[in-house]
């Protein structure tokens, strides 16, 4: 597991959200969101690659 990725699971899935609202998957595997930056929330849209945090590198340093 990727950390800050998702977590990929086997289909179909079913999801209960916080407000009791159910999210379904029919598919044979599903990537389930874990850093709540997915626009298709709890399904994983790679949001998680695009706002990576890296420290400081040399480079960096004044």
């Amino acid at each position: 597991m990727e950390r800050g990725g998702p977590v990929v699971v086997e289909g179909p899935v079913e999801v209960v959200l916080e407000d009791g609202t159910v999210a379904r998957s029919d598919r044979f595997a599903v990537a389930l969101c874990t850093c709540r930056r997915s626009r298709t929330y709890p399904w994983c849209d790679t949001s998680h690659r695009r706002r990576e945090h890296r420290g400081p590198t040399e480079g960096d340093r004044p």
